[in-house]
């Protein structure tokens, strides 16, 4: 399955949950893509759009590669198996950490340009673009449900299946339209996957 973009992907997931008669009181996107995407599905299920600021937390040598996660709330999702193999890594990890958690900050201040989340007792939609390995959703749904959200479903146009496993074992549910056995990296199923910026977030949430 391809995607022209984000917004056809956002189009076909909120045709998608539309038919299923899907049920929640806002959609979240995760910055900066997802909200992309799910600017397109709270337009069709005619839903409230906010965000759930999630960071990647990446190998202190490798900043691609992503060892783990953080969320607003005070999530932190980590690859325990990668740091137990070395303790300077562990060392170098925390700096980052502490980083990542000072440029969370940033993006919740400006983001949340509703004013903070209230998930209390809603039931919530967290869309993103795609999942590879599910950290940042996991981050995501925890974060959502220590804030206070009675069910958390997750919604993305395409994932690996380890990863929709991953984020089953947490949320209460997970709708991918494509789940390719031989999923390598999200952008490969778009088109177009340029880099979404921060002012193109901004205007999709001042549309609410």
């Amino acid at each position: 399955m391809m995607f022209a973009s984000r917004e056809d992907a956002g189009r076909r997931l909120g045709l998608r949950l539309k038919a299923d008669g899907l049920q929640a009181d806002l959609v979240l996107g995760l910055p900066r893509g997802g909200v992309v995407v799910a600017a397109e599905v709270a337009c069709a299920l005619r839903l409230p759009l906010d965000v759930l600021i999630v960071r990647k937390i990446g190998h202190p040598w490798q900043r691609e590669f992503a060892v783990g996660a953080l969320a607003e709330g005070g999530v932190v999702v980590l690859d325990e198996a990668v740091l137990r193999r070395d303790p300077v890594l562990r060392a170098e990890f925390e700096e980052i950490v502490e980083e990542e958690k000072e440029r969370l900050r940033d993006y919740q201040a400006r983001f949340h340009i509703h004013g903070a989340l209230e998930l209390a007792a809603k039931s919530v939609l967290l869309v993103d673009d795609g999942l590879a390995t599910g950290a940042t959703t996991e981050a995501a749904v925890l974060s959502a449900k220590k804030q206070g959200a009675r069910r958390v479903i997750v919604a993305v146009p395409v994932g690996s299946p380890p990863a929709v496993e991953r984020i089953q074992r947490v949320a209460d549910e997970v709708i991918a339209l494509c789940m390719d056995p031989g999923f390598d990296a999200v952008g490969r199923y778009y088109e177009v996957f340029s880099q979404t910026t921060d002012e193109e977030v901004l205007k999709l949430l001042e549309r609410e």
